[in-house]
């Protein structure tokens, strides 16, 4: 008779790329418990492509000397995740965080994975793997109940350990009832998971478990990895966007020994054993490009982007503008812009590629392994199960790790040679191939009544998506259209590659909210804080604010007051959030001095609130980046900014003092941590800018010459 238990696992194991012999093997011994993950429509999109099974899949092993293993297809890349589900796994199962081990993202190992991206690893996977566990532990007290012949209503684990209430000294560990067995569950989901009170390891800080590898430099990611007769990559580059190779001449690199010039069409490489023979035998190679005629810069782009809008999508609509517009005392009208960014991870794009065997091999920084062994299996022409991506490290993505072109380039360029390629894209080729984050446009049109309440809200915003475009204040009368679902935009809107960056349009759509708030709190002479609690029923978020303003120290005055404080709050990954920041203007060079940073998570439950914290400060790091300096230059095709000579992200000289404040509710569920604090920064900033000078900047970033330009202008 068939085992129903067997084929759930068996269906897994074939969608990972395992045989059914293959698996059997890898768990020679020992307890696995298969289990799924909630049904998000997009996931299960891409699941049908696939032919798979409608669900999500991971593995939970115990072994034979009572190790826990997790098997997932998704990453670590910084966020921290290795640690924190290892910590559900470890409480749910009464495991020590010592005995647990992540197989995170090995494409032959774990099952597949849609990828890691927009902060749903704690959020979407964490509940099911906690309920895993929790079954686990169930199946190992059902064993031991057998062995011990004792009622299951009389045991309790500990430490690895069943024991019995009555009588402690009688118990069995893990390893015991796991060794000599071979036990296949299929998870049934309706084993009750822990209650906070009995919270052992989560929501306790705990340091990273990475972290000593990454501090000592023992952490092995793309880069680091070396294979018997590699060679090294160097990749043409066109000089701008749109350029068409006309002719080429590679005869200089021939010159150097042991360098293979590969050409495939307008495709042309060096190869060396050596990174840096390879690169000098490029600069020999002489190409002729021709030379686009777009108009298009980053000053002119925005008034493009509008011409060439897409149709509008409404999202909200409540209530009657018009009327709101007549209730309204003061009417506010602005047009906010941002422009594009680059991601600009510590690691550039990096892969290697071993084609020369029987089963293709890639070491690769990369946000989504599975669609980049689809990738490589249809670049190779060959089955995808004889494709295999390998776990490493990934120094950052953002978003920007879910475009893989390094990794086919790897791929393609050792079929050719035979021997594994490494493709590592230098800094000027990781700003060049990016895929931007795309430049937005929001206008906004609202009112507000001379006892302080917001009467209509008109919201318009182009190519930024609806992601922190709803409306959360309570506003009568309110519209939300969003003109483009986000990076791409229409067809030819953009002139060259956009995509998701951290946050993806929340941190364009919160910058514009939140100054036209304070800017009808302004208009009215309010307080910022006490104007938008006097507007706001929602409890999470009144909560967060209030978090804030304790611990920043807020004191009530209408802006511009001098003192340089602003405020800005808004929701993502089902997290809310609110930040308040101090700033200085150096008023005759219009350099802004971000002096202090509060801000207040209320994320659910903070699984690790050591590493919640960690990510705040990041996200407010990387987000001063956006809102002060990170300025994409271009003219039709060409990029300008080569290198953080020129493209300035945030430096420890100017950071300020961050305090993060984590309002933990232990009986809720958790939500994202990775990305929310950072949408706050261009408005918290913009805000406190105004509070200090009177000038309310609409367009990020605020680089000193708009700042000093708008300080001109108010002083003529």
């Amino acid at each position: 008779m068939r085992d129903e238990r067997m084929f759930g696992v068996e269906e897994t194991a074939r969608e990972s790329g395992l045989s059914r012999r293959s698996f059997v093997k890898m768990v020679a011994g020992g307890i696995v418990l298969f289990f799924t993950v909630g049904e998000l429509p997009s996931l299960l999109a891409q699941r049908q492509q696939r032919n798979l099974p409608s669900d999500f899949n991971a593995f939970l092993h115990i072994g034979e000397d009572g190790r826990v293993t997790c098997f997932t297809g998704k990453i670590e890349m910084g966020q921290g995740v290795v640690t924190s589900l290892a910590q559900m796994i470890a409480d749910e199962m009464d495991v020590e965080l010592a005995n647990i081990d992540m197989i995170m993202g090995d494409t032959d190992l774990c099952p597949w994975d849609m990828g890691t991206f927009g902060s749903m690893t704690t959020r979407v996977f964490g509940p099911a793997l906690r309920l895993a566990a929790a079954e686990a532990r169930m199946v190992l007290v059902e064993l031991a109940s057998e062995k011990l012949n004792i009622p299951i209503n009389k045991l309790s684990t500990e430490n690895g350990t069943v024991f019995n209430t009555e009588d402690r000294s009688a118990r069995i560990s893990y390893a015991q009832l796991a060794s000599g067995k071979k036990i296949i569950r299929h998870a049934t989901g309706t084993v009750k998971v822990k209650e906070p009170s009995e919270f052992r390891i989560m929501a306790t800080p705990v340091t990273r478990r990475d972290g000593e590898e990454k501090v000592t430099g023992s952490a092995k990611y793309s880069g680091d990895i070396r294979l018997p007769d590699m060679l090294y990559a160097s990749i043409l580059c066109p000089p701008f966007h749109g350029a068409k190779l006309l002719s080429v001449d590679v005869a200089g690199a021939k010159k150097y020994p042991g360098a293979q010039v590969i050409r495939q069409e307008d495709f042309i490489a060096v190869l060396h054993p050596h990174p840096d023979i390879a690169a000098k035998a490029l600069v020999e190679i002489t190409p002729k490009f021709d030379a686009p005629t777009s108009p298009l810069d980053s000053e002119n782009i925005f008034d493009h982007l509008l011409k060439v809008a897409p149709e509008g999508k409404v999202i909200a609509s409540e209530g009657d503008l018009t009327a709101g517009e007549k209730e309204s005392k003061e009417i506010i009208e602005q047009t906010y812009f941002d422009g594009y960014k680059a991601h600009a991870p510590m690691e550039t794009h990096t892969a290697l590629v071993d084609a020369g065997g029987e089963k293709v091999t890639v070491w690769a920084s990369t946000q989504n392994p599975f669609t980049a062994k689809e990738e490589v299996a249809k670049e190779l022409g060959i089955s995808p199960e004889h494709v295999r991506l390998m776990p490493v490290f990934v120094g950052g993505g953002f978003g920007g790790k879910t475009h893989n072109t390094q990794i086919i380039e790897a791929a393609r360029l050792s079929k050719i040679s035979g021997k594994p390629v490494q493709v590592c894209w230098n800094r000027e080729e990781e700003f060049f191939y990016d895929a931007f984050r795309p430049a937005a446009i929001v206008k906004i049109r609202s009112g507000v009544s001379g006892s302080g309440k917001m009467h209509f809200w008109n919201y318009r915003v182009y190519y930024a998506g609806d992601r922190g475009a709803a409306q959360f204040y309570t506003i009568p009368n309110q519209s939300t259209v969003v003109y483009s679902s986000g990076w791409g935009g229409a067809e030819g809107s953009h002139p060259f590659t956009t995509g998701p960056w951290r946050a993806p349009g929340n941190n364009t759509n919160t910058f514009a909210r939140e100054s036209q708030i304070d800017e009808m709190a302004a208009r009215i002479g309010a307080d910022p804080l006490a104007f938008r609690m006097d507007n706001l029923s929602d409890k999470r978020m009144r909560r967060v604010l209030l978090a804030a303003a304790e611990k920043f120290g807020w004191k009530p005055a209408p802006a511009p007051s001098g003192r340089g404080w602003g405020i800005a709050c808004g929701i993502d990954a089902g997290t809310y959030v609110a930040a308040m920041a101090e700033v200085a203007v150096e008023k005759s060079s219009g350099n802004i001095s971000v002096k202090r940073v509060v801000c207040a998570q209320d994320m659910g439950l903070s699984v690790n609130p050591e590493g919640a914290a960690l990510q705040m400060e990041g996200c407010i790091t990387m987000g001063l980046g956006y809102a002060l300096r990170e300025d994409l230059r271009f003219r039709g095709g060409k990029i300008f900014d080569h290198n953080f000579d020129t493209y300035e992200i945030p430096r420890f000289s100017w950071l300020p003092k961050i305090e993060t404040v984590i309002i933990d509710d232990k009986h809720a569920d958790p939500h994202g941590g990775g990305e929310p604090a950072i949408i706050l920064m261009g408005a918290a900033v913009g805000n406190a800018l105004f509070d200090a000078a009177g000038i309310r900047m609409v367009r990020l970033p605020m680089i000193p010459e708009r700042v000093k330009k708008a300080l001109d202008a108010k002083k003529g």
